[in-house]
């Protein structure tokens, strides 16, 4: 359906290795580019082995009212049934994993029918682990500009602090979380980073790309250009404006780099207007590709751009997902973010470079124009082996399923 990758991948490694894996879900999502289309709560469709229970809740858009209500919602619905749920599939691992912590509360209320029902039968206690995918309330207050003292701001607080005391496990997604966590109560020995991946079949049979965006990234190579490539979203979290003026700098000094954006978003077309209005003749905009055609979009960059603007949330690592697609793409990985993480360096994948500054973006994007081919291989091979042997989905969902009973 789009966007929500995670859940799946784990799921589908988990159900070939044995698991009979269930997911209950709202039936929207904004970040979804499909949602299921259902008649009545729990709704189940099965995809890959996986049973999919839908919630039915309301749609929305953007970030308000709307939103809180539909997690409200599927919060009630799942509390409301949690009897009823653990007493029909009688689960041995509760997995709660939403972007807001609430969810937590429905699982330790499923642990403690399911435990009850088990023990009737002599079997062991259910376990519940608690994923992280962005720090709530952190975000909201740090980014979203919302007070601490907001009411939903304190109730997704409880909720975080509950998941940390509670919960048998805690998965964290951002690698370094564990002191802040400890902080809010979680238990010394239950804390676990398990990043985001990659499946190596997308990257063994790829889409082809559109003749659009292959007819001018062929014409930049033909003209021995160094193809300096983004692909995703254009939202202001993705500091497409500073790749922007690091690209006005690359034609100041005339650099032979060419700039390619791939992707649609909020900014696109403020991007487009501010690379008019810089006279910009070596930035290019693309429409997005599907998922299975990025290998054969990366497969035409000579380097790849992950930015972000600064933000304290940092502090707490990278999970980017773009980051593990371009370790496996196999270029250098051109990393602008502050952060304490050095993910990108660390597995000789590329270089890191601080959030904001154009100028240094443009330094090595000056320094890579120069670097011989097999320089540019070597960094990119190291990224593709890291990826390869840290983070395929696979061995991701076997190093989660190590926390099973």
């Amino acid at each position: 359906m789009g966007m929500e990758f995670r859940p799946y991948y784990l799921a589908r490694e988990w159900v070939r290795m044995g698991y009979r894996v269930d997911i209950l879900a709202a039936d929207y999502s904004h970040l979804r580019t499909d949602n299921p289309k259902i008649d009545h709560d729990f709704h189940c469709t099965v995809e890959d082995g996986i049973r999919y229970h839908w919630i039915h809740t309301r749609t929305y858009s953007g970030n308000g009212a709307a939103r809180a209500v539909t997690m409200e919602q599927f919060i009630r619905k799942t509390w409301c049934a949690a009897k009823k749920i653990a007493k029909r599939y009688r689960p041995d691992v509760i997995i709660t994993s939403s972007t807001y912590p609430l969810d937590t509360f429905v699982g330790q209320r499923l642990r403690k029918y399911a435990r009850k029902a088990g023990k009737r039968r002599g079997q062991a206690p259910p376990k519940l682990i608690h994923e992280v995918h962005d720090m709530w309330p952190a975000t909201l207050i740090e980014v979203g500009g919302m007070s601490k003292h907001n009411p939903f701001t304190i109730a997704m607080q409880i909720g975080e602090n509950s998941a940390y005391r509670k919960s048998d496990a805690v998965v964290s997604l951002p690698p370094l979380t564990e002191p802040y966590m400890k902080e809010h109560g979680l238990a010394e020995g239950r804390w676990y980073h398990i990043p985001n991946g990659i499946v190596e079949a997308e990257w063994e049979n790829p889409e082809p790309l559109p003749e659009e965006h292959m007819s001018l990234l062929s014409e930049l190579r033909s003209r021995g250009r160094f193809i300096v490539g983004y692909f995703g979203g254009h939202a202001l979290s993705n500091a497409l404006d500073v790749l922007l003026d690091a690209a006005e700098q690359t034609e100041i000094r005339g650099g032979r780099a060419s700039y390619v954006l791939v992707g649609d978003g909020v900014e696109k077309q403020a991007l487009m207007e501010k690379a008019k209005k810089l006279g910009l003749r070596e930035v290019y905009f693309l429409p997005k590709v599907s998922k299975g055609a990025v290998p054969s979009l990366t497969e035409m960059f000579d380097c790849t751009y992950v930015g972000a603007k600064n933000s304290s949330l940092y502090r707490f690592g990278l999970c980017m997902n773009k980051i593990f697609d371009s370790m496996m793409a196999g270029k250098p990985i051109l990393c602008a973010i502050s952060t304490p993480d050095d993910l990108v360096t660390r597995n000789g994948a590329g270089v890191m470079v601080p959030s904001d500054s154009p100028e240094d973006i443009d330094r090595v994007v000056e320094e890579w124009e120069g670097l011989p081919e097999e320089e540019l291989r070597r960094m990119g091979d190291a990224g593709h082996r890291a990826a390869l042997e840290k983070y395929t989905y696979r061995k991701l969902a076997e190093e989660f399923a190590r926390l099973f009973p």
